[in-house]
């Protein structure tokens, strides 16, 4: 795992890219799968995000950790990604337009073909971007206060997020509800 910050005489942004690259690469192509549905998309996020992480190690001084320092660089991308594509669709939900969806007609036959991993993610995708950067980091194991530096929030309000998402997420999943493509964005957030 990559050193938690790199001391003063660092290596080079080119040699910190690569161990970031190295060592955080699948937590960000998990981050960047549950940001964008879309396959082609998703790749564009994901180069966007190592660009702008290598970029921005030449401005990494180790006031927090570099995992913080990369999941806060790769969410902040993610977010914009997000409010680019949402300038052009008002296809996102906030957390209350999931908890109004109606039951799927026929619970098992909308769950047939589908993993429970594709029906979370399609969940967690229709959150916006803030509750989506909470519930992705905690599921990467990160915990309230590392969210909280990432995110700006602080880390009682990161708690209480991450415990209302959960709720909601599981009475969704468990409904076997699956979000409609059609709700627009609320402006609410939890």
């Amino acid at each position: 795992m990559a050193s938690e910050s790199i001391p003063a005489g660092r290596p080079s942004a080119d040699a910190m890219y690569q161990e970031v690259a190295t060592d955080y690469g699948p937590a960000l192509q998990r981050l960047a799968r549950a940001y964008e549905a879309d396959p082609d998309r998703r790749l564009d996020l994901l180069q966007e995000i190592h660009f702008h992480l290598w970029r921005s190690l030449a401005d990494f001084a180790g006031r927090c950790s570099l995992r913080t320092w990369v999941y806060r660089v790769a969410h902040n991308v993610a977010a914009s990604h997000i409010a680019k594509s949402r300038r052009s669709s008002r296809m996102q939900a906030g957390l209350e337009d999931l908890e109004a969806l109606p039951a799927a007609p026929d619970s098992e036959a909308a769950l047939a073909g589908r993993s429970a991993l594709d029906r979370l993610l399609r969940l967690i995708e229709r959150l916006k971007p803030l509750d989506r950067q909470v519930i992705l980091s905690y599921l990467e194991g990160l915990d309230a206060a590392s969210i909280a530096e990432i995110t700006g929030l602080s880390s009682g309000n990161v708690a209480t997020k991450i415990h209302r998402i959960k709720g909601i997420l599981a009475r969704q999943f468990h409904e076997g509800r699956i979000p409609c493509t059609t709700t627009p964005a609320i402006t609410r957030t939890i």
